[in-house]
């Protein structure tokens, strides 16, 4: 029996024995299969982009380790992207920065950008058969500093409200070549370090800021918004909080952004999910992994994942909810990151859909809790793996650990000869 009938044996019996508690694999492969995750494109080179400009880096980001390989230009990220989904079950999206433009080697300021310069990834995209979805980019600019959309300083808040309504005009272009709205992603790092006595005012300009840039409704694109708990060198005050996004999402139905590594390490994010989604018209996923801070490590298929990948099953809002990537780990192999990151993140949702969750909505509903939790405890034991490497061999992908010579043979042949 070689590798694929055993795949197929071990899947006939996981799908029985799911059966018996009310679930159907079949159905749940279908839904796995039209989950699509927006992955980010600084990975693949530390969050460095293609600007000519000075970039003073930091703005709270920052890639720490110094593997070898990384994209040193938009073809070898192309590239490296393209290899990632070779690697992978599914149709993804791209997300893009806008420090990723086109701007063959020219000098364009952030209020300068325009949708020409993203022309040849919008081609691309279409090309490879991904969708685009974008970012405005605040961080590493000489205008910088420790406040953007929210400094009281005129001429630096217009240069940033002029960078971000030209980013939703690029989001616009890219909704209406792929024929798919462009979820276009606004965070910017605005803070400050110690103490500060205007906070109220700070988040008072960055509400007349973004007022201002949503001034036009488009029909392409969809606007959302990312807090933070804290930015490198910026720890003690962050203007925009959840608090502050939950607020203005709600009142102005914007998509709010939930990062995973933005929010104290105790705080459960899952719990946010049906909070929003009743009162956001949509919900933006970036998936990360925090340790101790916001640190951007890889996502793997941990207690925190999972979690959230059920929330929004057991809401039955995948249609609502939008799931993004958003790491950078410069000390591993970069394509090995990207797959650990997407593999996990569908397992998750995997494990998610398979859950019993008609059987155990009745035990709840009967006041039988001891079986309830008795069913939650047993179905960590479903062989939802064997349905796993199902869903990979009817994708045409490595099965298990196989990928990893796949990558070790692109970094041998490839990235490991970039110097």
């Amino acid at each position: 029996m070689n590798k694929h009938e055993t795949v197929q044996k071990m899947y006939e019996i996981a799908k029985e024995r799911y059966a018996a508690v009310g679930v159907d694999t079949d159905q749940t492969l279908e839904k796995l299969q039209n989950i699509s995750l927006s992955i980010h494109c600084w990975q693949a080179d530390d969050v460095t982009g293609f600007e000519k400009l000075e970039n003073l880096g930091g703005g709270g980001i920052q890639a720490t380790g110094n593997y070898p390989g990384k994209a040193r230009n938009i073809d070898e990220l192309r590239m490296d992207i393209e290899k990632v989904v070779t690697l992978v079950a599914g149709k993804h999206r791209l997300s893009l920065h806008e420090i990723y433009g086109d701007f063959k080697g020219k000098a364009v300021d952030r209020n300068e950008v325009e949708p020409e310069h993203f022309a040849s990834w919008m081609q691309w995209a279409k090309e490879k058969g991904l969708k685009l979805d974008f970012n405005s980019t605040s961080f590493g600019h000489p205008k910088s500093g420790d406040l953007t959309l929210a400094s009281p300083d005129k001429n630096i808040r217009d240069f940033w409200i002029d960078h971000t309504k030209r980013c939703r005009l690029i989001a616009e272009e890219m909704g209406k070549f792929q024929n798919d709205p462009c979820i276009m992603n606004l965070w910017i790092h605005d803070g400050s370090k110690d103490l500060t006595v205007n906070r109220y005012r700070y988040r008072q300009i960055l509400e007349q800021s973004l007022d201002d840039i949503f001034t036009i409704d488009y029909k392409n694109m969809r606007d959302c918004i990312e807090a933070k708990l804290f930015g490198i060198a910026l720890e003690s005050y962050t203007v925009g909080s959840y608090d502050f996004y939950l607020g203005y999402g709600a009142k102005k139905q914007k998509i709010v952004t939930l990062d995973t590594g933005h929010f104290h390490l105790t705080e459960s994010i899952a719990d946010k999910i049906p909070s929003l989604l009743l009162f956001t018209p949509e919900i933006m996923l970036h998936v990360s992994r925090p340790i101790r801070w916001d640190s951007d490590h890889v996502t793997i298929l941990n207690d925190d994942v999972a979690e959230l990948a059920k929330e929004v099953v057991r809401a039955n809002a995948l249609s609502k909810v939008h799931i993004g990537l958003d790491y950078f780990d410069a000390s591993i192999n970069r394509i090995g990151a990207y797959v650990i990151g997407i593999k996990a993140t569908q397992k998750a949702f995997l494990q998610a859909l398979l859950e019993p969750v008609v059987k155990l909505r009745e035990y709840e509903a009967a006041g039988q809790y001891f079986e309830r939790l008795a069913l939650l405890e047993e179905a960590k034991g479903l062989p939802w793996n064997a349905v796993w490497d199902y869903f990979c061999a009817k994708n045409n992908i490595a099965i298990g650990e196989a990928y990893i010579a796949e990558i070790q043979q692109y970094e041998r042949e490839v990235t490991s000869k970039r110097k």
